[in-house]
């Protein structure tokens, strides 16, 4: 485990915002495919990472959120 309370609801609610937006508003930036799939592919990856309590990235660069 790399991430902590604080960072786990950040990620959660930024990714299911990222998930959502594309599907349920009509931003002129969702248009394209690529940005539609782009954001909902990131908000997967952030949504997993608050589900699992580990980032690989911060693993890599050394950062640890949680307090254990």
């Amino acid at each position: 485990m790399n991430v902590g309370k604080t960072d786990r609801i950040l990620r959660a609610v930024v990714g299911l915002a990222l998930i959502l937006a594309p599907l349920l508003t009509n931003l002129s930036m969702f248009n394209t495919a690529a940005m539609m799939y782009g954001a909902i592919i990131v908000g997967a990856v952030l949504v997993a990472t608050a589900v699992f309590k580990f980032c690989p990235l911060y693993r890599l660069i050394g950062v640890k959120t949680c307090k254990m």
